[in-house]
């Protein structure tokens, strides 16, 4: 079991009128597609649940199977596989060209149904009489994935998010693969859509990301990573949406890095130019915290440039600003990586 006593460290501060107020406590890994640590704050070790990070690994058997050749579903559809998405229009639009093409009734996504990010992610009010459905759960992409894989083998997909289902059989013999672990030291929770997620070493996932990015060429997953990565870079409006941290983050990269966010304060930001991979975990899941870690972390990585700083500036969001627009605090890095 984890232990809050291991070696984590303060990565982020915030100080009104110079006084502490809040310390985000976490750690963070750079690692490269063979699991060598390359640097590392706080435990680059601690065992992690992956969240949302996890979703381009659970797209690969659907990958494999041949959605592309046997379905012709393409970068916007496989970007989706990915996709922790806003629930706009062009998301809502994907999840059902993709499940036409297969025939189905979006009541087979048993993903659930929740308030579509646009609004839950922005603090935005949703307008009166919202109607919303599976297919707006950030998660449908994903979903409508699991649904092609069964689909494309012959398998029966009423219970395609229980454990012992083939589907999900196959999904953690991927994760395992990618991650250089044995299947049986993945630690098995359950996400918030019902699907089965792992915890594994904060290492194991940056070393996952390594792959993605093009680290393995020679790997049986390296054709599938990387039609995934290509996807994710290409449609990054499509893998999160307007006002979110990876289409942002994917852009700044320009082609170069392939992000992803989890709930609770996990981020992996891999570079292809690279073949390394940045995750990181803030242990009280704060979002904010968690940007400014990733972005402090990149700089003093060396992976940013003046245009890139300027352009993730508001993701590390220094100066804490009241309704009324005064400055009243500060968000501080208190970390060094290396």
């Amino acid at each position: 079991m984890n232990d809050l006593r291991m070696n984590h460290e303060p990565l982020i501060e915030l100080r009104r009128n110079g006084t502490l107020e809040c310390l985000h406590l976490g750690s963070a890994v750079l690692a490269d597609a063979q699991g060598q640590v390359l640097a590392q704050v706080g435990e680059p070790h601690w065992m992690c649940f992956t969240r949302s990070t996890l979703k381009a690994m659970q797209a690969l058997p659907a990958v494999e199977a041949g959605v592309a050749q046997r379905l012709g579903w393409g970068k916007p559809e496989l970007a989706m596989l990915c996709a922790s998405h806003n629930g706009e229009d062009r998301h809502v639009d994907q999840v059902q060209h993709m499940l036409d093409s297969l025939g189905l009734a979006r009541s087979r996504l048993q993903c659930g149904c929740h308030l579509p990010l646009r609004f839950t992610y922005t603090d935005t009010p949703a307008p009166p009489g919202l109607v919303y459905d599976e297919r707006h759960n950030n998660c449908s992409g994903k979903h409508s994935g699991f649904l092609a894989w069964c689909q494309l083998q012959g398998t029966d997909d009423s219970t395609y998010l229980q454990v012992d289902h083939p589907l999900q059989q196959n999904i953690r013999q991927a994760v395992a693969e990618v991650a250089g672990m044995p299947a049986d030291a993945l630690v098995a929770g359950t996400d918030g859509c019902s699907a089965p997620n792992y915890a594994m070493p904060l290492s194991a996932l940056a070393r996952c990301y390594a792959r993605l990015a093009g680290g393995a060429p020679s790997d049986r997953w390296a054709p599938a990573l990387d039609a995934l990565a290509q996807a994710m870079v290409a449609h990054p409006d499509l893998v999160s949406g307007e006002g979110r941290n990876d289409e942002a983050f994917m852009r700044a990269g320009r082609g170069d890095w392939v992000t992803k966010v989890g709930a609770d304060g996990v981020q992996v930001v891999a570079s292809r130019s690279r073949q390394q991979a940045l995750a990181l975990k803030v242990l009280d899941g704060n979002r904010a915290a968690l940007f400014a870690a990733t972005v402090e972390a990149l700089d003093q990585l060396g992976w940013l440039d003046d245009a890139q700083r300027a352009e993730l500036a508001p993701w590390r969001a220094q100066r804490l600003l009241n309704a009324r627009g005064a400055e009243v605090g500060e968000r501080l890095p208190v970390f060094r990586i290396g």
